[in-house]
This record gives structure tokens, C-alpha cells and sequence, in this order.
């Protein structure tokens, strides 16, 4: 949780990135709900550090190049605009959906893939490989 506390702070100091803010917020809220140890598998919450990790990395790089950030935000973005949609129209129609679910986890890797290469992926990660899986899923 140290990562957590030291992220909200270094939060707090971003009014010039208010794209990337927002972005990371939403991040945090998804990752960390209320009820996130109810909400998620042991499996999924002995990632969170290393997802904590890579938001802080990122913002490590930000303000080298935010250019950088802004494209790469927008890449991830387009695939998590799709999924978003996705999931919200299964929870409304009360469907559980193994592989919209199994996706999620998928994207957040794909911060760190491209955010912080260094932290590593337990899988191979990237933006055309995950667009290849959501247009080849089941609908």
C-alpha cells in the first residue's frame, strides 16, 4: 500500500497533465474499489503492486516526453473504450462474461507493457495482439 500512498501524492502535483490525471484515477478507482479484496482473485491482487509500480513509472517518464504519454494513452484508451462498452452492456443484461472479465486484466497489463516495459508482463502484451483477441472473441 506504500506504492498506493506515494502514487495519490505524486497525483495531487499533476494539474498540468489533467488528461493523464483522469486517467490514473480511473485507474486507481478500478483497481482499488471499496470491496477490492472481495472483488478480485489472490491471483489478481499479487499484481497490484507491480500495476501500482508501473503508474508511478510512468509518471517518472511524464514529463520528459508527454507527447509520448498522450499516444500511448490513446492507444490503450481505444481498446479499453471497446471493452468498457462491452462489460457495461453485459452487467445491464445481468451476463457474466468469463473472457470480457479475463480481458480487463489483459489491459491493465498493457499499462505496464507500455508504460514500463522494465516491470515486465507475465504474458506477451501489446496493442495489435489485444485487439486481435477482442475482435476474435465470441459474441
Amino acid at each position: 500500500m506504500s506504492e498506493y500512498t506515494g502514487l495519490q501524492k505524486r497525483l495531487a502535483g499533476l494539474k498540468a497533465y489533467p488528461d493523464v490525471l483522469a486517467d490514473l484515477q480511473g485507474q486507481l478507482a478500478g483497481l482499488l474499489p471499496k470491496d477490492f479484496l472481495v472483488c478480485f482473485s489472490w491471483e489478481q491482487l499479487a499484481q497490484f503492486p507491480r500495476y501500482l509500480k508501473a503508474a508511478s513509472v510512468r509518471l517518472d517518464k511524464l514529463r520528459n516526453n508527454p507527447a509520448r504519454d498522450a499516444q500511448l494513452m490513446a492507444e490503450w484508451k481505444s481498446l479499453a473504450n471497446a471493452w468498457e462498452r462491452e462489460a457495461l452492456n453485459k452487467r445491464r443484461a445481468g451476463v457474466r462474461d468469463e473472457q470480457v472479465e479475463s480481458f480487463r486484466w489483459l489491459l491493465e497489463e498493457l499499462r505496464v507493457g507500455l508504460y514500463a516495459q522494465e516491470l515486465k508482463t507475465p504474458m506477451p502484451v501489446s496493442v495489435k495482439r489485444l485487439q486481435k483477441i477482442w475482435e476474435s472473441r465470441p459474441r
